[in-house]
């Protein structure tokens, strides 16, 4: 045995019992009843004990099962002195037993103290701890010497066996936790690759798609404006502007798509900042900043995207407030605009996503969340949309 093997302490995982099957379990439950129930046996069948005798004895016996709970808790948090220390209440609480008559309840303290500090405690400290619970068994139990050497020899075997049985367990755990954390990194890899090819596609497909609208809008303005001015030179122009800035919306968005299935998003109050700038929006940020998990942020963001178009679409020129809230447990979002009467980019008032509020919602449901929409204010006057995901 290495230096290492005599002064490390059993796994947390061996500690706590942690893969036991069912029926060990009762088979455990079952063995220290019987213990429990023999002690109480062996103290109140006597005809002495009785009246404050039988109350003494009875918060012996609590004091006991009070240390013995202490001693399996101490060890669980490795603390050596401590358990120590409780061993050596309870191997004392053994030796006032024997002075007072009572063998039994002595010898099972003795025995229980041996096995436990075996199976619990670094091998340096268990065995001369299991060794010194053993010689006062010894010294009191009256069978042959060959009798009480090989009873003191069973409980030592116990005692050690008990011991690897819960190591083989712990290993078995920690081998199951490495295993699964193996197949859950697998599976993120594959998910992670998957996105990435996901996102390689739309790249090449539909944002460079969009973006040869753009150089082809951009080519139809430049020629319309060197049109004589005129009532149908001034609509086809507008209705070239408006598709194109929805075509940089959608472009835009299209990017957002791809850093979000790439996982490079922006932090989540900067990408507002640079989406109010866009709009001339307020941005109040309440709370400590962290990273919410992709789908909250990816929520919010669609939110906030969704709730500005809805502003230039029906209250132009009206004043925008963006207020994110992080809570303990969620995030809130609020997009509140005063009310406008300024009209639109042509064909955007009747151009849509295909989101909207009924999306919106349906987004913040998957996630637990809540989305409300309605009255900005007193009188009635502009809109709000606040929203509540749990992040």
């Amino acid at each position: 045995m290495t230096f290492r093997t005599w002064t490390a302490w059993p796994s947390r995982e061996a500690l706590t019992g942690q893969g036991r099957t069912d029926s060990r379990r009762r088979i455990a439950h079952v063995i220290r009843l019987f213990v429990l129930g023999g002690l109480f046996w062996s103290t109140f069948a006597r005809d002495e004990v009785s009246g404050w005798g039988a109350a003494a004895a009875t918060a012996g016996l609590l004091a006991v099962a009070a240390c013995v709970w202490s001693f399996h808790r101490t060890t669980l948090r490795h603390e050596l002195w401590r358990s120590l220390g409780l061993l050596a209440l309870l191997m004392g609480a053994g030796a006032g037993a024997h002075e007072a008559g009572f063998d039994i309840p002595a010898v099972v303290l003795w025995c229980v103290c041996a096995v436990s500090a075996l199976e619990r405690l670094p091998f340096a400290a268990g065995l001369p701890v299991g060794l010194v619970a053993l010689g006062a068994f010894a010294a009191v139990n009256h069978d042959a010497w060959l009798t009480t050497l090989l009873t003191a020899a069973g409980l030592l075997l116990a005692g050690y066996v008990l011991r690897l049985d819960a190591e083989a367990r712990g290993t078995a755990q920690r081998l199951l936790a490495q295993e699964r954390a193996a197949r859950a990194a697998e599976a993120e890899s594959a998910a992670l690759a998957e996105r990435a090819r996901i996102a390689r596609d739309i790249h090449d497909v539909l944002a460079h798609s969009l973006s040869a609208q753009l150089v082809h809008l951009e080519a139809a303005r430049l020629r319309i404006e060197r049109e004589p001015p005129g009532e149908f030179r001034d609509q086809i122009l507008e209705r070239v502007v408006g598709a194109r800035s929805m075509a940089r919306e959608g472009l835009n968005e299209t990017r957002q798509a791809l850093s979000a299935l790439r996982g490079e998003m922006a932090p989540l109050g900067e990408y507002l900042r640079e989406l109010a700038a866009t709009d001339g929006a307020e941005v109040e940020i309440a709370g400590a900043p962290r990273a919410l998990s992709a789908e909250a942020s990816q929520t919010v963001r669609r939110v906030v995207q969704e709730a500005l178009t809805n502003v230039r679409k029906h209250a132009a020129g009206a004043r925008v407030r963006i207020r994110l809230t992080y809570g303990t447990d969620d995030v809130s979002l609020e997009v509140r605009d005063s009310g406008g009467t300024g009209k639109g980019p042509a064909g955007l008032g009747t151009s849509g996503s295909g989101y909207g509020l009924l999306g919106m919602r349906e987004r913040a449901e998957l996630l637990g969340g809540t989305l409300e929409a309605g009255s900005g204010g007193p009188g009635g006057k502009g809109f709000s949309v606040r929203l509540r995901v749990p992040a």
